[in-house]
C-alpha cells in the first residue's frame, strides 16, 4: 500500500513540476504573456502621450520624459506589428492565406515573398519583444508622477483641424518641438533685440506646416497681433513704420545662406520697433543658426519606428489593422521603398485608402517598386531623394501596361501658371481611372493638405507623343491582379 501512494505521489510531483515547467518555460507561452503585457503597456502609453498632446507642458524635463515615453511607445507598436507578420508568414506557408482567391491570384502574398523576398523581413522575434517591452517598462515606471503634473498644464483649445491631426494621433510626432516653438513665443521679452529661433531641418520634413500649426494655436494667437512672413528676397525690406502696436511675430525662410551685413541691417530694423516681437528662421542651412538667441531646433525624418506607425495610421484610416492582417504585412515593404518621405507617405496611402483589398495593395506596391528600380536606373539616385529636392521622375510604371510615358517635371513658377492655366489631375485619380488622363500637358496632383497651410505638391507633365511602350509579360500580370 506505502508502495503505491509513493508511486502516486512520485507521480503527482512529477505531473506538477511538468506543469510549472510548460508554464514558465514553454516559449510560446512566454511569447504570448509577453505580447499580453506589452499591449497593455502600449494602451497606457498611448493614452497619457495622447493627453500630452493637448496640454501645454512648459516644464523641460517633461518634455524629455514625453519624447522617451512616445519613443519606446513606437518601438512597441513596430515590434508588435513585425511580431505579428512574422506569425501569420509562419501560417501563410502552410496553408492558403484567403480561401476566397482562386488559382493564380489565390495567393498573391506568397508570390510577392517568393520574389520581394519579404520572408527575409525577419528578426529575433523572441529578443526584439523583450527589448520593447522592457523600453516601454523603463518609460512607464514613473508614469505617475508624469500624469499628476501633467494634470496641472492648461488644456489647449482645439479648433476644427485639430480634430483631423488628432483623431488617430500622429501630428507629425512633433510632440517635444511643438512644445518647445509655443514656449519660446509665449515667453515675454522685453523691448528692444528680438529673440530668434531658429527651426532648422532638410527638405519637406514639416517645418513651414509646424510653424503654421503653432501660429494656429488659440494662445499664440491671442499673445501676437500678427504675424509677418518673409523670405530671403525682402527680409531686409521690412516696413517698421506699420509696426507700432501689438505684438509682432516675423517668420522668415532662407533657402540659402544670407550675408551678415543684410542679416544686420533686419536685426537693427526689428530692434527699433517699438513692441515686442520675435522672429523664427526657417531654413535647411545649419550655418543660419549663428543668428539665433536661443537654442535652435533640429527636425529630421522620423525614425523608422514612428515612420511606420505614422504610414500604418495614414493607410488604414478609419478601418481596423486586426480586420486586415494580410495588408499589415505590406506596410513594411511600402516602408522601406518610401525612404521616410511625408509626401511620399501622404500620396501612396491617399490610394491605397481606396481600396483595402490583398491585391490591390500588392498591384501599388509592385508598380511603386516597378518605378523606384526605373528611376534609379535612370538617374542613380533613390526615388524619394529625387521627390525631396524636386527634380524630374519617371513615374510611367506606375499606370497600368501599356501606358504612354508619365514623366514628372518640377511645378511650374507662379508667372508661367497665371499666363497659362492648365488641366488639374490629382494621381489617386488617375491610377484607378487613367482615361482621365488629358490629351496635353498637365498639372498632377500628387498630395494635397487638408489643414493649414493647404500645402499643395505639384508636378508639370509635359506633353508627350502618346506612344505606347512594350509590354511585358510582368506588366500584364500586374495589371490582372490590379484591374
Amino acid at each position: 500500500m506505502d508502495a503505491v501512494l509513493s508511486a502516486a505521489a512520485g507521480d503527482l510531483v512529477s505531473r506538477f513540476f511538468s506543469f510549472l515547467v510548460n508554464m514558465y518555460w514553454d516559449p510560446a507561452r512566454l511569447e504570448e504573456q509577453h505580447m499580453e503585457r506589452l499591449q497593455q503597456l502600449l494602451l497606457r502609453a498611448h493614452t497619457v502621450v495622447e493627453e500630452a498632446d493637448g496640454r501645454y507642458i512648459t516644464n523641460s524635463d517633461m518634455l524629455i520624459q514625453l519624447k522617451m515615453l512616445a519613443r519606446a511607445m513606437y518601438q512597441g507598436y513596430h515590434v508588435l506589428d513585425t511580431f505579428k507578420c512574422n506569425q501569420l508568414v509562419k501560417e501563410s506557408s502552410e496553408e492558403v492565406m484567403d480561401g476566397s482567391l482562386v488559382s493564380y491570384i489565390g495567393t498573391p502574398l506568397k508570390r510577392f515573398r517568393a520574389n520581394a523576398g519579404v520572408s527575409n523581413h525577419k528578426v529575433d522575434s523572441s529578443r526584439d519583444l523583450q527589448g520593447a517591452l522592457l523600453n516601454l517598462e523603463t518609460a512607464v515606471s514613473n508614469i505617475t508622477e508624469f500624469v499628476i503634473l501633467l494634470s496641472g498644464c492648461e488644456r489647449m483649445v482645439r479648433r476644427p483641424y485639430d480634430t483631423y491631426l488628432y483623431v488617430d494621433n500622429f501630428m507629425f510626432s512633433r510632440r517635444t518641438e511643438k512644445q518647445q516653438v509655443i514656449n519660446f513665443l509665449l515667453q515675454h521679452n522685453p523691448l528692444g533685440s528680438p529673440p530668434v529661433l531658429p527651426i532648422i531641418g532638410g527638405s519637406l520634413v514639416g517645418k513651414k506646416t509646424l510653424v503654421t500649426h503653432i501660429w494656429n494655436d488659440e494662445k499664440v494667437r491671442s499673445y501676437f497681433s500678427s504675424v509677418l512672413y518673409l523670405n530671403g528676397a525682402n527680409f531686409t525690406k521690412i516696413d517698421t513704420e506699420r509696426c507700432t502696436s501689438g505684438r509682432r511675430l516675423v517668420v522668415v525662410t532662407f533657402v540659402s545662406d544670407v550675408d551678415d551685413e543684410d542679416w544686420k541691417s533686419f536685426y537693427q530694423a526689428m530692434t527699433s520697433i517699438r513692441v515686442e516681437s520675435k522672429v523664427i528662421i526657417i531654413s535647411r542651412m545649419e550655418s543660419l543658426t549663428r543668428y539665433g538667441t536661443v537654442k535652435p531646433i533640429h527636425l529630421s525624418k522620423l525614425q523608422h519606428e514612428e515612420y511606420s506607425y505614422f504610414f500604418k495610421t495614414l493607410a488604414f484610416g478609419s478601418a481596423q489593422t486586426k480586420d486586415h492582417p494580410n495588408l499589415t504585412l505590406l506596410i513594411g515593404e511600402f516602408n522601406k521603398l518610401l525612404g521616410g518621405s511625408f509626401v511620399g507617405a501622404y500620396s501612396i496611402a491617399n490610394i491605397l485608402r481606396r481600396d483595402l483589398s490583398l491585391q490591390f495593395w500588392l498591384c501599388i506596391l509592385n508598380r511603386y517598386k516597378n518605378v523606384t528600380k526605373t528611376n534609379l536606373s535612370m538617374f542613380g539616385e533613390h526615388l524619394s531623394l529625387r521627390v525631396r529636392i524636386r527634380y524630374p521622375v519617371d513615374f510611367t510604371n506606375f499606370l497600368p501596361a501599356p501606358a504612354a510615358p508619365l514623366l514628372l517635371m518640377p511645378p511650374r513658377t507662379e508667372a508661367e501658371v497665371f499666363e497659362k492655366k492648365l488641366p488639374k489631375l490629382r494621381i489617386g485619380d488617375l491610377v484607378v481611372d487613367p482615361t482621365l488622363r488629358p490629351k496635353g500637358e498637365f498639372d498632377l496632383v500628387t498630395w494635397e493638405s487638408q489643414i493649414p497651410p493647404y500645402t499643395e505638391f505639384i508636378y508639370h507633365v509635359p506633353y508627350c507623343a502618346q506612344k505606347q511602350p512594350k509590354t511585358t509579360l510582368r506588366r500584364k500580370r500586374d495589371a490582372t491582379i490590379c484591374l
